[in-house]
């Protein structure tokens, strides 16, 4: 490889994109694990004041959240580790679409899990028989982030 085909493929930038791809992982998917979790705390504190029983089953929204931040940790990790002097411009661009698949995945989780996690946990304090239903929308709400996990991890590996 010549060195005009070395500076063709390996521009000085090419590294950024790939910070940016690491950066937009964690920001975003802790954005929305930040909402999903101070949402859904919400729901529980109000609960708890009626139903202080409750507060245990009430947190699994707020796990539910945490997790979503665990997705872009993993794939920050991952573009982190593997920027070195020969990154090209290729990798930092798959590594971007990465970050931002996981981590705008992780945010509109999120926000799904911290809504429904809130009028859930208010719900299931007056109808305690509507805590599988409350479950199965949570779940419904996490796999978003799970989808973006699953093509952050595909694209990763592509070069």
């Amino acid at each position: 490889m010549s060195t005009a085909e070395k500076d063709y493929d390996m521009p000085s930038y090419a590294v950024f994109c790939g910070s940016l791809g690491a950066a937009s992982a964690i920001i975003f998917s802790s954005f929305g694990a930040a909402y999903g979790t101070a949402m859904s705390g919400i729901g529980i504190a109000t609960m708890a004041v009626a139903r202080p029983e409750l507060i245990m089953k009430a947190i699994i929204p707020v796990v539910m959240a945490g997790i979503i931040a665990i997705y872009g940790l993993v794939v920050a990790v991952l573009i982190a580790g593997s920027i070195d002097e020969l990154y090209t411009i290729q990798k930092g661009l798959l590594q971007l679409g990465a970050g931002l698949a996981v981590g705008l995945a992780g945010l509109s989780s999120g926000l799904a899990i911290g809504i429904t996690g809130d009028a859930c946990v208010r719900a299931t304090a007056q109808q305690p028989r509507l805590f599988v239903g409350m479950i199965l929308i949570l779940i419904f709400a996490e796999v978003l982030g799970l989808y973006g996990l699953i093509v952050a991890i595909y694209l990763y590996t592509k070069l």
